[in-house]
């Protein structure tokens, strides 16, 4: 496996770095799933003691990122059609609580920056640049919903945000919906510029549903591509 760690500097706590740097690895697939995270091994990359690994570790049960697996030891734990359904359905509920604020907000400022975003996606999209379309339609999201300025919302939004940027790019992979979504994202900004929060709504609900509708059918395909 190619996962190296660099020795660890910061002041923090190092059960909490050792925590951030192995969740955001089985997050992203650096660490997949089924691998088991043997405490020597990991403690020697992390230049660490096995102490903080295991605290670390176990906050990462916590999270339904490892299990305790008998005879294996710690096994990092794949992603459910359920878990990647409760992560978006918490994610979509929290991003629409910002949309009244969002509305209020906007300045004009805010409407030429989101333009800008989506002119660097356009270009992507003549390419058919897949990968470099999935973290702009993030970053796109993301900065929509800070114009909210509803910090304690936007903080547990992002908790979430670590999984839906590697689900987001499932779904994007197919063509039909990147096309659509595309251009919900320029509907997205003029209805913002417009001020009207009704129909803001309504294609927001739409725009981030079907981003979950079509993650749960590329992990289904996927599965049963497996099982065959």
């Amino acid at each position: 496996m190619s996962l190296t760690f660099q020795p660890m500097t910061e002041s923090r706590p190092i059960r909490e770095i050792a925590y951030d740097i192995l969740k955001k690895a089985i997050i992203t697939g650096e660490i997949p799933a089924g691998e088991r995270i043997v405490e020597t091994e990991y403690a020697d990359r992390l230049h660490i003691s096995r102490t903080p690994l295991r605290e670390a570790l176990r906050k990462l049960e916590r999270d339904g990122l490892v299990e305790y697996v008998m005879r294996r030891g710690v096994v990092v734990h794949a992603f459910t059609t359920e878990d990647v359904d409760q992560i978006y359905t918490i994610r979509n509920s929290l991003e629409m609580l910002t949309l009244p604020y969002i509305i209020e907000r906007a300045t004009p400022k805010d409407i030429s920056a989101l333009r800008e975003k989506l002119a660097a996606m356009d270009a992507l999209m003549a390419r058919d640049d897949i990968e470099g379309i999935s973290p702009l339609a993030r970053d796109f999201h993301t900065s929509l919903t800070a114009i909210s300025g509803k910090n304690r919302i936007l903080r547990v939004i992002e908790g979430q945000d670590e999984y839906i940027r590697r689900f987001s790019a499932m779904a994007i992979q197919q063509e039909n919906r990147r096309s659509a979504a595309h251009e919900e994202h320029h509907r997205l900004v003029d209805l913002v510029e417009q001020k009207d929060l009704p129909a803001f709504e309504t294609l927001m609900k739409h725009h981030i549903e079907r981003s979950k509708e079509c993650c749960l059918a590329a992990l289904a395909a996927r599965k049963q591509n497996r099982d065959i």
